[in-house]
């Protein structure tokens, strides 16, 4: 029997407990008034507490069977008087003690909470009975407690358990569901540390092979700062956790330095002798699929009964570790099984992610095959529209756009519809779509051929005079004629290669509105013999219409032509079954040419029908068409004359000035080369 003295005032500070360690199972406690001798309680399996103050109910512990021998000294030397014998009985069982000559309990020890009362010279073995019933009500209210308490405590886990759920089961990016599962199963068990595996979803190459588990996250509260990588270590049974992917049983290990020989598996101590760690219980939880697949492991070390200790010494760990108990498996068993669907659920949505990544990129690829002079015009137009979108997010967006947000996912759909936005042109005759000059090549040849042409009409013409002189005039007459007929033929190849200088210059395109056309017209004016005689002018109709083009170089049907790529944009995406939230691609895609003032196309619109998504992938595209240098049929202009010609645009309204001013000042447009036409070294999403 363990005996032990507090003095007056130490039980009554409900801070003050009667220790009592976490393991269940420990002797009752029986709280003695000081100087009473009671020697039946020699015999009895109980810890003794003399004290000279009745404790405070809130000073012990609810779980624990307590039983107080009260007398009227005790009971008058608690201060608190009959409600706080009253408070007492409701945590401990109360066996009045009865003074000489007192063969019922005084008002004093407040009968009606007394378990029993020992009169006055009772007998030992009247004493053992009595006290006996009183450890065994004592040990009835602490169950019932116990029993309350495990009842709350279940329906706690349970509601925890499905917060849990609800959260892994809407968390779609893997490392942050990893981070997720691994704090809350620690959390669940107080483990002080844990690591986290996945089975690698690699073809196990030959028949019979176990493939791998790759170590993809590790939580350590004692030492917080270690350095991680990932790795990888075989499913098998010579590892911990190789043993449990590969089996699929739990492992519960007291302590992992006392593994019985027999186990075929074993614990590396490496690790611990490095970083100065000890490891000690564990608990190993396989990841079950829908399936009955493992797909993971869950590695929990050393439970705690604090969850805030930590464990930075072999003192504390002796101290605070302890082995993970039934309620502790239960807990993280059901987590494991949560955890597993949510794995499954993430990596099919990366896979749906890498699908439309995949089938995205492809079509992109097909846009620049058909036109590859504008190669990586669609990448670099989702990267500044994201970086556009980014940096209103940061920013906090200013007038209309303040508080303006994006999710990852909005950020995605955004890109997307960058990259997607000219896919319409596939849509587009090849002629029109790659066409780099006013004139179409076979266009010009025919012009070049047809000057070629009159050049050696001009040289027969000269031949034939030359030699009608020389047959009729005399030598010194045909000296004199020679030189004028040399300087004639001379004018006229001048002539023509002016003309033909002309229609070349004129046939490259401009960015902006510029240039006359009284040249053209004046050789158009001239005329010549065809082969068949038939006078025609020096350029056909279609030709002079073509040179005539005084921006960009298509005329009105082959731009008409080209804006329909838009709409041929729009009918392509809504065809495909977006997901939930890449839903308005198609629509964010469909208005990239429409401007603010309704001056744009297809179906100008203006204003509000106009997203802010579109807004900023306009600011993007015009940029870019400007800025490129890859384009043949126009000249690249200095991002700082492209910024004046967007806020030229801004002005007249047509384009959001607002999110063209955070371009501007976020240097977005600086995140892709105008020399290069290449994209930045950072990568998106």
């Amino acid at each position: 029997m363990l005996s032990q003295y507090l003095p007056r005032g130490a039980l009554t500070d409900p801070a003050v407990t009667v220790p009592w360690p976490a393991e269940h199972g420990l002797k009752p406690l029986v709280i003695v008034p000081a100087g009473r001798a009671i020697p039946v309680l020699d015999a009895l399996d109980v810890e003794v507490v003399r004290v000279a103050q009745l404790p405070l109910a809130a000073s012990l512990d609810a779980a624990r069977p307590t039983l107080v021998l009260l007398d009227a000294a005790l009971a008058s030397a608690s201060g608190g008087g009959r409600a706080a014998v009253e408070g007492l009985a409701a945590v401990a069982a109360i066996v009045g003690m009865g003074d000489t000559g007192l063969e019922e309990p005084p008002e004093a020890l407040v009968p009606g909470v007394l378990t029993s009362f020992v009169p006055a010279g009772a007998s030992a073995g009247a004493v053992r009975t009595v006290i006996r019933g009183g450890l065994r009500h004592a040990a009835s209210l602490a169950a019932a407690r116990l029993a309350a308490a495990r009842e709350e405590r279940s329906a706690g886990d349970i509601r925890e358990l499905a917060k849990i759920g609800v959260a892994l089961s809407t968390e779609r990016d893997l490392m942050t569901l990893l981070e997720a599962i691994l704090t809350q199963a620690r959390r669940l068990s107080s483990a002080d540390a844990g690591s986290l595996y996945l089975v690698d979803r690699v073809a196990r190459g030959e028949e019979g092979a176990e493939g791998q588990l790759r170590f993809k996250l590790a939580h350590n509260d004692t030492l917080p700062n270690l350095p991680f990588r990932e790795s990888v270590i075989a499913i098998d049974r010579h590892s911990i956790a190789g043993y449990v992917a590969s089996t699929g049983e739990p492992l519960i290990i007291p302590d992992v330095y006392l593994l019985d020989t027999s186990v075929p598996f074993s614990f590396n101590r490496r690790f611990d002798e490095q970083v100065g760690y000890r490891t000690k219980s564990m608990l190993v939880l396989p990841m079950r699929s829908h399936k009955d697949e493992v797909i993971g492991v869950v590695q929990l070390i050393n439970r705690k009964r604090s969850a805030d200790a930590l464990l930075g010494s072999p003192g504390a760990v002796e101290s605070e570790v302890l082995d993970f108990d039934a309620h502790s498996v239960n807990l993280v068993s059901a987590l494991a099984s949560q955890a597993a669907v949510a794995i499954e659920n993430a990596r099919l949505y990366e896979d749906i992610e890498r699908l439309f990544e995949g089938f995205v990129m492809a079509s992109v690829t097909a846009i620049e095959a058909r036109d590859p002079t504008t190669s990586g015009h669609s990448l670099r137009v989702a990267t500044l529209t994201c970086g556009l979108a980014e940096a209103v997010d940061r920013s906090g967006g200013t007038g209309a756009y303040r508080g303006l947000r994006f999710t990852r996912e909005q950020l995605r759909e955004l890109r997307y519809a960058g990259l997607l936005h000219d896919f319409g042109k596939v849509g587009v005759r090849e002629q029109v779509l790659v066409k780099q000059k006013k004139l179409y090549p076979s266009d010009l040849a025919i012009i070049k051929h047809r000057f070629h042409y009159l050049l050696q009409r001009a040289d027969l013409e000269y031949e034939r005079e030359r030699a009608e002189y020389l047959v009729n005039f005399s030598a010194d007459q045909y000296q004199r004629v020679l030189a004028d007929l040399d300087a004639r033929r001379q004018a006229k190849r001048l002539e023509l290669q002016r003309y033909l200088d002309a229609i070349v210059q004129a046939n490259e395109p401009t960015i902006l509105p510029e240039g006359r056309f009284d040249e053209l017209e004046a050789i158009n004016a001239r005329t010549f013999l065809d082969f068949d005689g038939v006078e025609r002018p020096l350029l056909s109709e279609d030709e002079l219409r073509y040179l005539m083009i005084n921006k960009g170089n298509l005329d009105q049907r082959e731009r008409r032509e080209i804006e329909s790529h838009v709409t041929h944009t729009f009918r392509f995406l809504e065809h495909i079954p977006w997901t939930g939230e890449l839903r308005r691609i198609p629509e964010i895609a469909y208005g990239h040419h429409e401007k603010l003032n309704a001056t744009g196309y297809p179906r100008h619109v203006g204003g509000e029908s106009i997203p802010v998504q579109t807004r900023m992938m306009t600011i993007s595209d015009i940029y870019d068409a400007l800025t490129a240098t890859d384009r043949p049929y126009k000249r690249a202009v200095p991002p700082e004359r492209a910024l004046d010609i967007l806020k030229d645009e801004a002005d007249e309204g047509a384009l959001d000035g607002e999110l063209l001013g955070t371009f501007i000042e976020a240097r977005v447009f600086a995140t892709v080369s105008p020399t290069t036409g290449r994209q930045d070294s950072r990568q998106r999403l």
